[in-house]
């Protein structure tokens, strides 16, 4: 059975490397952005698209890193932007990527607690602190016949 993305060659799954994987080498990098190799060599330099590097110490430039290094191209020449200027723009989708990420594992923290909280009852104790107990659990210590016991339930939204 073959799965979306699968490459079979005489009945077999090829590797299909995903959007990070560094395979391509700096001239065929360079090719697939269109650029000459040079200009990678001062992107990389200057810190804009930092491929992986080999054992030997060769570029290896990733499908993501070829998308990068035409973004920079058409920051510079279409809006005419300086190199500087594209660094502070990387930089600053690089933070609003990592913000996302924060505030999408926040909200999931507080989905789970707000699941938590609906699982649970909170009632006043008898020194009229909070205590949590379970729905339908009662109280360890009867409240007496002169208080009251009041219990409250969060809602989930």
């Amino acid at each position: 059975m073959t799965r979306p993305g699968d490459i079979r060659s005489r009945g077999r799954t090829a590797y299909q490397p995903s959007d990070d994987t560094p395979v391509f080498v700096i001239s065929v990098a360079a090719e697939l952005a269109g650029m000459h190799s040079q200009t990678l060599r001062q992107y990389d330099r200057l810190g804009l698209v930092t491929p992986s590097r080999t054992q030997g110490g060769g570029r290896r430039y990733s499908a993501r890193d070829v998308a990068l290094l035409r973004e920079v191209q058409r920051l510079s020449q279409e809006e005419g932007v300086s190199l500087a200027g594209i660094q502070r723009i990387l930089a600053l989708e690089h933070e609003a990527a990592a913000l996302r990420a924060r505030v999408s594992a926040l909200s999931a923290e507080l989905d789970q607690m707000r699941y938590a909280a609906g699982q649970r009852v909170f009632a006043a104790g008898p020194r009229g602190d909070i205590v949590t107990m379970r729905p339908g659990q009662r109280p360890a210590r009867p409240f007496g016949p002169s208080r009251a016991l009041v219990v409250w339930r969060p809602t989930g939204g």
